[in-house]
C-alpha cells in the first residue's frame, strides 16, 4: 500500500506508522465494543490500524487525515468495506469529530505526537460527548496523564484528564513496531469519562489555577498563586492548604477547592459589569 501510493512518512506531519497486524489488531479490541455508532480515527495515514478497527467489527469510522497522499490509500480501505469507511481530508487541529459523527462515539488513534497533547485537551472540552478515548502516546506523556501525586509526573495534564476522565495505561509499544521507528516508547491509554467530574470546579479557571501552580512548581503555593492576581491567603484557607505545600503535593479535589475560591475571589474583585476580572465596560 505505502508503495502503490508512494507514502514515505514525514517528519514535519508527525508521522510514524504502525504497521504490525498483531498490534494494530490488539489496540482495535483493547477500545471495546465497535459495532454501534462511530469510531473516530486521527491521523490514519495508509491505514493500518483502519483496516483491524474494520476487520474488529466497527460499524462505521470516521477517518480525519490531512495528507492529502494518504487519501488514495484510505480509498482502497474504503471501497473494501462498502458504507463503513468515511474519509474525510481535514486538519485534526481544525475540525470538530463530534460535527462529523453519531453517537456513541470513541476516538482511538495513534496520535502524532507532535499535536497529541494539543488534541487531547480540545476534546476534553466536550468529553462528555464520547464514550471513550483510546489513544497512542510517546510513554512520558501517557504517564503524565495517570501520574499521582507527589509524583514527578503529576501535573496540570493529569489534573485536567483524571479531573474528568478514569485513565489507565494499556500497553506499550516499541519503537521497532513502528515505520520509521521513534526514539521513544509508545503507550495507549484509555479515557473513559466520568459520569460528573471528580469534584466541582469550573474548568476554565482550574486551567489557570494548575497553570500557574505549576508554572513554578518547585516555589511554595503562598508564591506561585500570586499570577492569580487575586489575595492568595484565602484562598489557601478556604481549601485548608498549607502555604509552604507546593503544587505535587495536592489532590485534584484540592485543585477544585483552589479553584472554586479564585472564582469567588475574582467575582468579589471584579468590575462592576464583568464577571471574568477583565476590566468592565461602561
Amino acid at each position: 500500500m505505502i508503495a502503490r501510493h508512494g507514502i514515505a512518512a514525514r517528519r514535519s506531519l508527525g508521522q510514524n506508522f504502525l504497521l504490525d497486524l498483531n498490534l494494530t489488531a490488539r489496540i482495535a479490541r483493547a477500545a471495546g465494543p465497535l459495532g454501534t455508532g462511530t469510531t473516530i480515527e486521527i491521523g490514519p495515514g495508509p491505514g493500518g490500524l483502519t483496516r483491524a478497527l474494520l476487520a474488529e467489527g466497527a460499524g462505521h469510522v470516521v477517518a480525519i487525515e490531512r495528507d492529502p497522499r494518504c487519501i488514495a490509500a484510505l480509498g482502497d480501505i474504503a471501497a473494501a468495506y462498502p458504507g463503513r469507511l468515511t474519509v474525510i481530508e481535514a486538519d485534526a487541529l481544525a475540525i470538530d469529530p463530534i460535527l462529523v459523527s453519531d453517537a456513541p462515539r470513541r476516538i482511538v488513534a495513534n496520535l502524532p505526537y507532535n499535536i497529541a497533547t494539543g488534541l487531547l485537551l480540545r476534546w476534553l472540552d466536550r468529553i462528555d460527548h464520547y464514550e471513550s478515548l483510546t489513544l497512542m502516546f510517546q510513554r512520558e506523556v501517557a504517564e503524565r496523564l495517570v501520574a499521582a501525586p507527589r509524583s514527578s509526573a503529576y501535573g496540570r495534564l493529569s489534573i485536567l484528564t483524571q479531573w474528568l476522565c478514569e485513565a489507565r495505561i494499556l500497553f506499550d509499544v516499541p519503537p521497532r513496531a513502528f515505520t520509521p521507528p521513534p526514539k521513544v516508547t509508545s503507550s495507549v491509554i484509555r479515557l473513559v469519562p466520568r459520569p460528573t467530574p471528580l469534584a466541582k470546579a469550573d474548568k476554565t479557571v482550574l486551567e489557570r489555577v494548575t497553570g500557574a501552580a505549576f508554572g513554578q512548581r518547585r516555589k511554595m503555593l503562598r508564591s506561585s498563586l500570586k499570577s492569580l492576581g487575586v489575595p492568595v491567603e484565602p484562598l489557601l484557607a478556604a481549601g485548608d492548604i498549607s502555604g509552604t505545600a507546593r503544587a505535587e503535593e495536592l489532590s485534584i479535589a484540592q485543585f477544585c477547592a483552589l479553584a472554586r475560591a479564585v472564582g469567588n475571589a475574582t467575582d468579589k474583585f471584579a468590575p462592576i459589569g464583568d464577571k471574568t476580572g477583565r476590566p468592565g465596560r461602561e
